[in-house]
C-alpha cells in the first residue's frame, strides 16, 4: 500500500492536504489535481464539502454490456461512487463491503432509491462480465461500469481522484494505483457533496446513508 497525496482541501484562513491510500504498491509523489473548499476539519467519516463537485460525464458499460450515462441514470438520484477494481487485494473488496452490509440496514423504499456505483481503474481486466460476477458476490443492486480507461481517468479527476494505470508491481504482479474515497451525491442537486476515505467503517456508512438517501448532511 502507499500514500498518495489526491487533492487539496482549501479553507478560507489556510489550506490543509489530505492524503488517501491507494490500492496496490509504489510510492506515493502525486501533486495536488484539484482543489475543494471543506468545512473545518474533524474526526467524523465524513467530509462534507463547502463547494461540491460535478458529477462526472461519463458514458460506460454496465454489466450487462449496455451504455451507461452516469448523469442520466442517477439524475435525481441519491448516488454513491467508488473508483477501483475487481483484483484489488485490499481495500475495494472491504470498502464495497462496507457499503453492501449498511444498505441491508435501510429500508426497502430507502433501497431502492440509492445507487452504489463502482467505476472500474482495471478496465483491461474487468470485463462486463468479471465485474458483474464480483459485484454480485458483494450487492447485485450495485452498478459496475467499464469502459475506455482514458475516459474513466478523466472522469475521476473532475473528483479529485488520482488513478493510474493498471501496471506490474517490483514482484511482477498487475496493480492499479487509485485514490479511495466514495463520493456521496445529493438527490436534490445531483452535485457530489460528501467525502468518505477508505476509513470509513460500516457502521459509519450505516450511519449515514438515510440522510444521504434524503440528500441531508450527515
Amino acid at each position: 500500500m502507499s500514500k498518495k497525496t489526491l487533492f487539496a482541501v482549501a479553507g478560507l484562513v489556510s489550506a490543509a492536504a489530505l492524503t488517501l491510500t491507494a490500492c496496490g504498491s509504489g510510492d506515493g509523489g502525486d501533486k495536488p489535481v484539484t482543489e475543494v473548499s471543506t468545512e473545518a476539519g474533524s474526526q467524523q467519516a465524513a467530509t462534507v464539502l463547502d463547494k461540491p463537485f460535478e458529477k462526472p460525464d461519463l458514458v460506460l458499460t454496465d454489466t450487462h454490456g449496455k451504455k451507461f450515462d452516469l448523469r442520466a441514470e442517477t439524475k435525481g438520484k441519491p448516488t454513491l461512487i467508488y473508483f477501483g477494481y475487481t483484483h484489488c487485494p485490499d481495500v475495494c473488496p472491504l470498502t464495497m463491503s462496507n457499503l453492501a452490509v449498511a444498505t441491508k440496514s435501510l429500508s426497502p423504499a430507502e433501497r431502492k432509491k440509492l445507487q452504489v456505483v463502482f467505476v472500474t481503474t482495471d478496465p483491461d481486466r474487468d470485463t462486463p462480465a468479471v465485474l458483474g460476477k464480483w459485484l454480485k458476490a458483494q450487492d447485485p443492486d450495485f452498478i459496475g461500469l467499464t469502459g475506455d480507461f482514458a475516459t474513466i481517468q478523466g472522469g475521476a479527476r473532475t473528483l479529485g481522484i488520482s488513478i493510474e494505470p493498471t501496471q506490474k508491481d517490483k514482484n511482477g504482479k498487475l496493480v492499479s494505483m487509485h485514490g479511495t474515497q466514495v463520493i456521496a451525491f445529493s438527490p436534490k442537486t445531483d452535485a457530489g457533496y460528501v467525502l468518505y476515505g477508505e476509513d470509513a467503517t460500516v457502521d459509519d456508512y450505516t450511519k449515514d446513508l438515510p440522510k444521504l438517501v434524503q440528500g441531508a448532511k450527515p
